[in-house]
């Protein structure tokens, strides 16, 4: 299990921190050369590195001139110039893989909404989406999916079995389904739009704090909607005096919704600054007026990353909110999208940001202010040291004001 939320993990955290941008004309039909010249010219005017990790950039603008004649041989000419910049944030999508982020982005997809992976050679659900066709037909975690509309998923990979299980809304797709000792089951399940939420205030099975304090989970800053579902379930704990905000295993998405959540919390403040291949520092402040000025406790861990880093160091840098978990991923890159001819993209690495106090967390991450482990034998045994310290620590706070 855990070599395979790793993956799943490794996979998110490539969305990394990034601006959305667009080409001139994007869409229009382009030759393959002209596609591979496009990439390299983006690198060459926008990568942070202006060195571009010490090599000459002009040996890649030729290098296969004689060999591109498919748009495939673009993609795979164009990854492989991309690879010797040794930055896995700078990477092009093809038009599916471009399609599917913009999907996240927008926040919705057609499907059943489920998360799924393969384990052992196995297809299994790793968790259904709350209120989706997938949850309330009675689909669980760890459930194996033996066949897809009739045909067995051995040695299928997770991205062609989620594009059989994905489809238009209002038609069906059959699952069997094996839980555990049980006979398989036939699910027969009709697909809707699903939107995708970042923010949750269900906390963690079996887990309970006190009731005047609330929990916010924010799993991503991928969906354009991400701030404004957080400003809800502000609202929605209005009633509480303090608030535990979750961005476990958060791997990051839009700046932008990390400096809007930020702004919600301080005043007057520094929250992020971005330094670009020129050394050009832009610095973002947070305006006067704060959504609440309640005692927070914020969660991270080795997966939190990104834009869960900026929000972490923006409210641990002044002073804002105790930190609690483990050290965080130590991502601080920013990347651009750049829609490209044919329907694919770029994202390339265009600038390093800084925590308010100057820090530059890129592979060092923010280290808590209180370190607690969260182990497997935590999970096993249902219990959450880090959600239980943050309770403590809030409880200690309210006693003392």
């Amino acid at each position: 299990m855990k070599n395979l939320f790793q993956k799943i993990l490794l996979s998110l955290m490539l969305f990394g921190l990034f601006f959305i941008t667009t080409t001139d004309n994007p869409v229009l039909a382009q030759s393959p050369q002209s596609l591979y010249d496009r990439a390299w010219s983006l690198i060459n005017l926008k990568y942070v590195d202006q060195t571009n990790n010490n090599q000459d950039w002009q040996r890649w603008r030729h290098k296969y001139d004689d060999v591109i004649v498919t748009d495939e041989d673009a993609y795979v000419a164009i990854e492989t110039m991309v690879s010797s910049l040794n930055d896995v944030y700078t990477r092009f999508l093809s038009p599916k893989e471009y399609q599917e982020e913009s999907a996240s982005i927008q926040g919705k997809l057609s499907g059943i909404g489920v998360q799924i992976g393969v384990r052992n050679g196995k297809l299994l659900i790793i968790a259904p989406l709350e209120d989706t066709p997938g949850e309330r037909a009675g689909l669980k975690a760890e459930d194996e999916i033996l066949e897809i509309d009739g045909k067995s998923t051995k040695g299928i990979t997770v991205d062609a079995a989620a594009d059989k299980i994905r489809g238009q809304e209002g038609t069906e797709v059959k699952l069997l389904v094996k839980r555990g000792d049980e006979p398989a089951k036939l699910y027969t399940i009709t697909r809707a739009n699903i939107e995708l939420k970042s923010v949750s205030t269900k906390l963690p099975e079996n887990i309970v704090i006190a009731p005047n304090i609330g929990y916010i989970r924010l799993s991503s800053f991928i969906s354009r909607n991400a701030a404004i579902e957080f400003k809800q379930a502000l609202d929605n704990n209005k009633d509480k005096d303090a608030l535990i905000i979750d961005l476990r295993s958060n791997p990051g998405g839009l700046l932008t919704n990390a400096t809007y959540i930020a702004d919600y919390f301080l005043n007057s403040k520094v929250i992020v600054s971005t330094v670009d291949r020129d050394g050009y520092k832009e610095t973002s402040y947070s305006s006067k007026n704060t959504l609440t000025q309640k005692p927070l406790a914020v969660l991270i861990n080795e997966g939190s990353a990104s834009a869960s880093e900026i929000l972490s160091g923006a409210l641990k840098d002044n002073n804002r909110a105790v930190i609690i978990g483990k050290k965080s991923f130590g991502k601080g890159l920013v990347q651009e999208i750049n829609r490209m001819p044919g329907g694919g993209a770029m994202h390339i690495t265009i600038q390093k940001y800084l925590t308010p106090s100057g820090t530059d967390i890129n592979k060092k991450g923010i280290e808590p202010n209180i370190t607690v482990d969260y182990t497997k034998k935590d999970v096993e045994n249902k219990i959450d040291p880090q959600v239980a310290k943050a309770n403590e620590v809030l409880l200690q706070q309210l006693d003392e004001n």
